[in-house]
């Protein structure tokens, strides 16, 4: 029988991660299949062309474009320095001479007698992948990186920003209900990731920030907070690459909303633990949840096993969290899924299903409305 598809956000104890470490272009591999890596451990590096920057000898000099490679102090594919001359006129008699210093430090890549310019090429920028998780290299892509797999506890967000992060998890509010304040962030906090409540407002985040935090994670945050913090509007289909200091991932929503109460203890279990977080979130195809991933001890490989998909989407007993108003927010378990189509306001027919709330409410909607919780 069809079913409509349901997103699902995990929320687990204990799963299969496993990440590809892809480098931006052709490189260099370091690590090998059947390593056991650390999060901070480098496990390929290529280097990126440095940038461009053109040079019009011809007219700097007042000379013909033909004459320009006379005039060159230094020749094509010789490095030079900032501020070095790279090229003279002769001048009168020896005197009143011109001279082109470099603006960069970099190579001479060519030198053209037809358009009078030089080009020169930065310096070559190097890049490096990381592991990201403590884990097992279970596979090699030649040249571009690594797949590392490590079973692990894992909490997916709704909504990030900032990218990879690496800290241990420091709870610093009693509750999932209360509000992270700046008051609540000490010195304690720095290289740490902070779990709040509630909501943070922006003097939060900017002690965070001061105090050299690596991630902040929370129940919610309004739209007004991320624009002041990061000095403009925030695009939400797209996000991870926001120059902002400390990555922030909110676990249920926009506005005041609480952690959920089992995301909140299985948090607060793993405290003092090294945990790696990324706030990159992208809603488009090929959907990427912001994250907290926390290794199980890898020193023994053969704790790592084979990966569990989730099978038959919704059923009976389905943790689900809905995603529309009303009852945005609000987390529940599935107690019943008919099958016969039903009409909903809107006057279309949709299959619907029954949740009971937290609370004890039992309210039906249509099963668009709800993501699963992996729990």
């Amino acid at each position: 029988m069809a079913h409509v598809y349901t997103p699902g956000l995990k929320v687990t104890e204990r799963t299969l991660v496993q990440k590809e470490r892809r480098l931006p272009l052709k490189g260099e591999v370091i690590a090998q299949k059947g390593q056991i890596v650390n999060g901070e451990e480098v496990v390929a590096h290529t280097s990126l062309p440095g940038n461009v920057t053109t040079i019009n000898i011809a007219g700097l000099l007042g000379v013909p474009a033909e004459d320009v490679k006379m005039m060159m102090i230094k020749k094509t594919g010789d490095a030079v320095k900032k501020d070095e001359p790279i090229a003279h006129s002769k001048g009168f008699f020896g005197l009143f001479k011109s001279v082109v210093k470099s603006p960069i430090d970099g190579t001479i890549e060519s030198v053209s007698d037809i358009t009078g310019q030089m080009i020169l090429r930065a310096a070559p920028k190097p890049v490096e992948v990381k592991a990201y998780i403590d884990g097992l290299v279970t596979d090699i892509f030649p040249d571009e990186g690594v797949m590392v797999q490590t079973e692990a506890s894992l909490i997916q967000g709704i909504f990030g920003i900032g990218g990879e992060t690496r800290g241990v998890i420091k709870v610093v509010v009693p509750d999932p209900n209360q509000e992270l304040t700046a008051k609540d962030i000490t010195e304690e906090c720095k290289d740490k990731i902070v779990i709040g409540g509630s909501i943070v407002d922006v003097p939060a985040l900017e002690r965070a920030k001061a105090v050299g935090a690596k991630g902040v994670v929370v129940g919610g945050i309004e739209d007004s907070t991320l624009k002041k913090f990061l000095g403009y509007d925030i695009g939400v289909a797209i996000t991870g690459h926001e120059n902002c200091g400390v990555s922030v991932m909110v676990t249920e929503g926009f506005g005041k909303m609480r952690i959920a109460e089992h995301t909140f203890k299985l948090i607060k279990s793993l405290e003092n633990k090294m945990a790696s977080m990324n706030g990159a979130t992208q809603i488009r195809a090929g959907v990427i949840r912001p994250e907290l991933i926390v290794p199980f001890d890898l020193k023994d490989k053969s704790q790592v096993q084979a990966s569990k998909k989730l099978e038959g989407g919704l059923v009976i007993g389905s943790v689900v969290r809905i995603i529309r108003e009303p009852n945005f927010g609000m987390i529940g378990k599935v107690t019943a899924l008919p099958v016969e189509l039903q009409a909903i306001e809107t006057e279309s027919k949709v299959r619907i299903l029954e949740v009971e709330l937290e609370d004890g409410k039992k309210t039906i909607l249509p099963r668009a409305n709800v993501e699963i919780i992996e729990d």
